[in-house]
Parts: structure tokens; C-alpha cells; sequence
């Protein structure tokens, strides 16, 4: 679950976004010293790309400018935040396969495949797993398992229930089982 940082509360970062909208800077300033690793973290997780991350967090950071407006404090600053970093990431990874179909379609494609930024097997084997997931079951496996939000929360951030958000985990777990034993036969 996510906490706001250096004791700062959830009142305080509505009171910044509040007067970042009507134009103060320092409060801007502030809203992204706080929350620039929420946006990076959750960017690297659903593109599995540092240097693309890097690149959403640029772009959410500029767009928050405008942004800012639309919050109206119905939920927290961090939920309204965090859907704004999903439907960005979403919006790069639905631009990506556009571009990779059409270089494949068009045979312009350099040939490089996709490079996690993780180290190790078990960072390869996660993004493996995330790769082969539809992008609804990624975006609430990285908002429960890696961020560790509640089922209620996450779904108030991808707008389903909570029961949505437990059916897609349940279905995550199934594809994860079945994986697994297709893995095991061929070992054999």
C-alpha cells in the first residue's frame, strides 16, 4: 500500500495538487519530488524498460501540468496518480505494438528483441511471465503484487470492483499453474 513520504499525509498532497493546479510551482515542484518514484517504479514495471520508464515519467510529469486541474479530491492524490501512470503506461505499450506490427508489416525492424533492465533469472523469469499476460491481468498484478495495494484500490485506479480486481489474480494464478506444467512435462 502505498504512504506518503517523510510523514507527510494524504491532506498534504491534496493541498499541494490543489495549489499546483492554480498555478504555484514550489507546490508542483513538491508533488513531483514526492511521487517521481511511484511514477518511474510503476512505469518500469508494466514496460519492463528502464530507459522507456524514464521516458513515461518525463512525459507523465509534463502532463501532470495540466492534469492537475482535473483532480477534484474524490480519491486520494496517490489513487488519482497512480491511474494516470497506468493509462500512460497503457498508451506507450499499446504505441509499441503498433510500431513493432508496423515495422514487421513494413520490414523495417532492426531486429533487436525486447532487454529487461532486472538482473538475474528471477527478474527475466517475472518479466517473461508479465510478457505473456493480457494487459489488464499485468496492469493488477503490478498494482497488488509489486506496488501492494489493496484489491479495493487497485480497482478504483483500473475502474472495476474488487471482485474484479480477485478474479483476475485468481485467473493470473490458473495461467501461472498451467505454465508451470507445461514447463515441467517438457523438462522431462
Amino acid at each position: 500500500m502505498y504512504a506518503a513520504p517523510d510523514g507527510m499525509t494524504d491532506v498534504d498532497d491534496e493541498i499541494l495538487a490543489r495549489r499546483a493546479a492554480a498555478g504555484d510551482r514550489n507546490a508542483f515542484s513538491e508533488l513531483l519530488e514526492r511521487h517521481y518514484g511511484l511514477i518511474y517504479r510503476v512505469g518500469a514495471r508494466m514496460l519492463g524498460n528502464g530507459a522507456e520508464a524514464e521516458d513515461l515519467a518525463q512525459d507523465v510529469c509534463l502532463g501532470l501540468v495540466t492534469r492537475l486541474a482535473s483532480y477534484g479530491g474524490q480519491s486520494r492524490f496517490a489513487t488519482w496518480l497512480y491511474r494516470v501512470v497506468v493509462n500512460a503506461a497503457r498508451d506507450a505499450m499499446r504505441r509499441a505494438a503498433t510500431r513493432r506490427r508496423n515495422e514487421r508489416e513494413y520490414g523495417e525492424g532492426d531486429g533487436l528483441g525486447h532487454r529487461s533492465t532486472g538482473t538475474g533469472e528471477d527478474s527475466i523469469w517475472l518479466q517473461q511471465v508479465l510478457g505473456g499476460l493480457s494487459e489488464e491481468l499485468r496492469t493488477t498484478v503490478i498494482l497488488v503484487l509489486a506496488e501492494g495495494l489493496r484489491h479495493e484500490e487497485a480497482g478504483k485506479i483500473l475502474g472495476v470492483s474488487e471482485a474484479t480486481v480477485s478474479w483476475r489474480l485468481h485467473q493470473v494464478r490458473k495461467q501461472l499453474r498451467s505454465q508451470k506444467g507445461t514447463t515441467e512435462r517438457m523438462a522431462r
